[in-house]
């Protein structure tokens, strides 16, 4: 459910009304985005826009079987990922209407065996990602499944009764956690006494005329129209099964048709709906008061004084990414069955297609504010890891001549070039740039990612000098109760590795004396008792931080 480069983010304009209507060039530039969608035996999607009430685009591109060469069509139905988050969230506004819950109740009041973490989560808590919570694929990743592990609700369900901690305390942040709008489902069984996916349908899709939409709890399950999903490049192309059947979170399957109807509802909803889509638009601030734009399963931001409501989602190979902007009366929604597509940077590209900028607006895209600079280094004193937060890396190298980078948390790659000096830029993305700082021992020391003017700084990652180490501390079987899993700390051929029974090994650096990294699984905090042995080991991994690991005697 990530996209696919961590640097990416959504760029909208502020804009104007125009005529319902599409000029003969703005729909060639249009169908010009798909170009490649429709090279022969190629995955491709459907593109919906409407406006005013009226669909002024839509067509569909490429292949919804390879297999059986079925062409998409713009009633192929696609897995929409995270933009189901927006449906489940609608579920529980429902219920908050009608009085049968509260968005402000402890969760614990509907989920009576979970954990009792002293701190109360709420159902606003997890609709905002603020609950603290520890995310499904995390956990999932450090007790031992894999990817291609089919996974459920009911998974989930008992991996967080087993937990004893949460990443923060409910309201201090906010992460991106499905395990909320998983857990969300448990809730609206519990208050309705009906499955998720048939309430969802005669209380949200069928009212609201979404005949083509539904909520798909089984990743095996043949439903006609459905496209199915694709990775792969250059006619060498896999399918990408979604083995991942949990619900809440992602799994709502739909057409762009239907996506356009439902989006309408945040501009002009019938009276009986208008409360609950105006609510789904809630934000609330932080616990220190800082802001927080994630509302009720979607987005909400202004760009230059105009309002966005938006959502992405990804899942297997399927991309998906719906927007409107009320006071445009303008909707979007992209589906694909192809992983590599970046379905915001074609609504991105749309909007600057159909709608004229806002007067007195400047028409340049926001370029992040970037000091001035007059060093420059070499490539070389570029190369290395570099830490955005614990166990999430960038790997920068030199390849045919150029900045590479690596993301080791998911194996994407890409090249930057060179702008002004010690600035890189990605390809095709202006409003993301690196900026390299701090020269020390001929390297540089920091990372630091612009966006639309905001900063993140990314500290080079270096490994401890082992001299003044005795590695065999670190040698053991550690075992998280919380996950049920076992990791083992092992020497080979004189170098430490991480070893997990089903993942087998990873390499494992020391950075100091008690921190440790093991690509691709995760950062380790060591802990020692007060004779300086070591007890345990707390791993952290992008969504789950510091899992308890207790030493085995």
């Amino acid at each position: 459910m990530m996209q696919k480069y961590l640097f990416l983010i959504l760029i909208c304009f502020s804009l104007i009304p125009v005529h319902a209507q599409l000029s003969e060039l703005q729909s060639q530039k249009i169908d010009s985005l798909f170009k490649s969608w429709n090279d022969a035996n190629h995955p491709g999607g459907a593109i919906g826009i409407m406006q005013n009430g009226k669909i002024i685009y839509s067509k569909a591109f490429g292949l919804a079987s390879i297999e059986y060469q079925v062409p998409n069509t713009t009633k192929t139905i696609f897995n929409t990922g995270s933009v189901s988050k927006q449906f489940t969230a609608m579920g529980i506004v429902l219920l908050h209407e009608r009085g049968l819950l509260s968005v402000d109740d402890d969760i614990r009041k509907y989920l009576p065996d979970m954990p009792d973490f002293g701190h109360v989560i709420t159902i606003r808590h997890m609709l905002h990602h603020t609950s603290g919570m520890r995310s499904l694929h995390a956990m999932l990743g450090l007790a031992g499944w894999r990817d291609d592990d089919s996974r459920t609700n009911e998974d989930l369900y008992r991996f967080m009764l087993k937990q004893k901690e949460l990443n923060f305390i409910p309201g201090d942040e906010f992460l991106y956690c499905n395990t909320g709008y998983m857990l969300m489902v448990n809730i609206i069984e519990s208050v309705t006494k009906e499955k998720f996916p048939q309430w969802m349908i005669s209380n949200i899709f069928k009212p609201l005329g979404m005949v083509n939409t539904y909520v798909e709890d089984r990743y095996d399950r043949i439903v006609p129209n459905n496209a199915t999903s694709y990775y792969g490049a250059n006619n060498d192309f896999f399918r990408a099964v979604e083995y991942w059947g949990y619900v809440g979170s992602g799994n709502v399957h739909s057409t762009t048709g239907d996506l356009l109807t439902w989006l309408q509802n945040f501009n002009t909803p019938s009276t009986s709906w208008s409360s609950a889509f105006e609510m789904l638009q809630t934000t609330d601030p932080l616990n220190d008061g800082s802001e927080n734009a994630y509302a009720f399963g979607v987005s909400t931001d202004e760009v230059r004084g105009h309002k966005r409501i938006q959502h992405g989602g990804a899942i297997g190979g399927f991309r998906a990414y719906s927007s409107t902007y009320p006071e445009e009366q303008l909707c979007i929604a992209v589906l694909t069955n192809y992983s590599s597509t970046n379905p915001s940077s074609i609504e991105r590209n749309i909007a600057h297609i159909i709608l004229k900028t806002k007067p007195n607006v400047t028409t340049e895209i926001t370029k992040p504010k970037i000091p001035n600079n007059d060093i420059s280094y070499t490539l070389e004193q570029l190369t290395g890891k570099y830490e955005i937060q614990s166990g999430v890396i960038l790997n920068i190298s030199i390849k045919n001549d150029s900045l590479h980078v690596l993301q080791e948390w998911n194996k994407s790659e890409y090249n930057m070039y060179n702008t002004n000096n010690n600035t890189y830029q990605m390809p095709k993305v202006d409003a993301i740039q690196l900026v390299f700082s701090e020269l020390k021992d001929n390297e540089t020391q920091v990372l630091s990612i612009y966006q639309n003017g905001s900063k993140t700084e990314a500290k080079r990652y270096t490994l401890a000098n082992l001299a003044r180490i005795n590695i065999d501390d670190y040698i053991g079987r550690f075992y998280s109760p919380e996950l049920e899993s076992t990791l083992d700390i092992i020497l080979k051929e004189d170098t430490l590795i991480g070893h997990h029974g089903r993942h087998g090994d990873f390499p494992l650096e020391i950075l100091g004396k008690d921190a440790l990294n093991i690509v691709n699984f995760g950062s380790i905090d060591v802990v020692r008792d007060t004779k300086n042995i070591i007890t345990g080991i707390r791993i952290s991994n992008g969504r789950a931080r510091n899992v308890w690991f207790l030493k085995q005697k």
